[in-house]
């Protein structure tokens, strides 16, 4: 079955645009998928496509010659170019810039599996040429274009598109264990130390196991084996290949908050389940609350417009919001509750709402309960854990 993609009809609106679209994420979140969908579009139009997919031996001698060789097979045969794994193409924002500065109305498509060095070569040829999309996992509202798909099988096996094809748990279970194999081989090798690929793995379970907690560097660096800076930099590459996102937190006016804390959050649930090798449902878990909250994440993350961020809080007496997203400099705190008998406001909200009074509302995700109810004046909003798939105040840019 085919799922479409909630970014899909953007990157469709970009065929016709100049710059170049660079689809960036983990290894086998869709990106070949999406690719091959915008080729079918692009011929719908009536335009002259090419695609190559640089994993494969034939499309990668194809452009392994000379730049100027490159530049011209690109541009002479159709006018919309598809590069499957881009990064094997030596030289290719070079290329990409002359392209795009050649006015030849060609247009662009190319995604890659995140690296330090693709960042590095957008950042220095393509500035100004090109508009980067992220691709994440599957959401929960693209997964359910599947009947049987629901909230509770998407906490247990996660986003990654290959599993819609398979039902049967151990194949599953084998399909994530594969793709954190090929993230160490493939990514990562490159950028670590052969004698610390060990160390990295450990570094993978002890994300996972402390996902959504306060983490410090120094305790992480001990327990891994590894030095300060090189766990540091570790944390730099999982956050540049797109697989582990750092959550920094909000800090306003007040001298108590933690102000260098963070919290790290794995791409997707059904890969920290396969590094914790525990794929019981939720609710026979004893980590549910940070499943949940992991969701909510991932989800309000992928909401994100240029003027908003994502953080959370605390303070050093221990007062704590899961979430706060900050739109135009103001900030909309939100707390995720697993289990709520009643409409309960949370501590933290409380206090979170009488320090900022700017905060126009609050949010308390939770599995059940839904209602209204009054805080500092304000309203706080009770809500299931699917609506925040899609939060209203966060669907527009103002």
């Amino acid at each position: 079955m085919q799922i479409k993609r909630n970014i899909f009809n953007q990157l469709v609106s970009e065929i016709s645009e100049p710059f170049i679209s660079i689809l960036l994420g983990p290894r086998q979140v869709g990106k070949s998928t999406l690719l091959r969908a915008l080729e079918v579009s692009a011929k719908s139009r009536g335009l002259k496509t090419v695609y190559f997919d640089l994993e494969m031996s034939s499309d990668l001698e194809k452009l392994s010659g000379d730049a100027k060789d490159i530049f011209r097979l690109l541009t002479h045969q159709s006018q919309v170019v598809f590069i499957d794994e881009f990064h094997y193409l030596k030289n290719a924002s070079k290329i990409f810039k002359a392209i795009y500065d050649s006015k030849s109305k060609v247009k662009i498509f190319a995604s890659g599996s995140s690296s330090m060095e693709i960042h590095k070569h957008l950042k220095e040829s393509l500035a100004g040429r090109f508009r980067k999309t992220i691709i994440a996992p599957l959401s929960l509202d693209e997964l359910q274009q599947i009947p049987r798909m629901n909230l509770r099988e998407y906490c247990q096996w996660g986003g990654m598109p290959g599993l819609i094809h398979l039902s049967k748990p151990e194949d599953r279970m084998s399909l994530l264990e594969n793709i954190v194999s090929t993230y160490l081989t493939k990514d990562i090798k490159a950028l670590v130390k052969e004698e610390n690929i060990r160390a990295f793995n450990s570094l993978l379970y002890v994300l996972a196991q402390n996902q959504g907690s306060l983490s410090l560097v120094s305790n992480m660096s001990r327990e891994v084996g590894l030095s300060e800076p090189t766990l540091m930099r570790y944390l730099e590459v999982m956050a540049h290949t797109y697989t582990c996102f750092p959550l920094l937190s909000f800090s306003g006016n007040l001298a108590n908050e933690l102000k260098k804390s963070r919290k790290y959050y794995l791409f997707d649930l059904g890969i920290r389940n396969s590094l914790l090798k525990d794929f019981r449902p939720t609710e026979k878990r004893e980590d549910a609350g940070i499943i949940h909250e992991s969701f909510v994440f991932h989800h309000l993350q992928r909401q994100l417009k240029p003027n908003m961020e994502l953080r959370f809080w605390r303070t050093k007496k221990g007062d704590e919001v899961d979430f706060v997203v900050i739109k135009n400099r103001v900030p909309y705190p939100i707390e995720v509750k697993s289990h709520l008998n009643h409409l309960e406001i949370p501590p933290g909200l409380q206090r979170f709402m009488k320090y900022y009074p700017k905060a126009p509302c609050g949010f308390v995700v939770n599995t059940g309960i839904v209602g209204e109810e009054k805080i500092e004046g304000r309203p706080l909003y009770f809500i299931k854990l699917e609506e925040c798939v899609s939060l209203p105040f966060m669907a527009s840019v103002l």
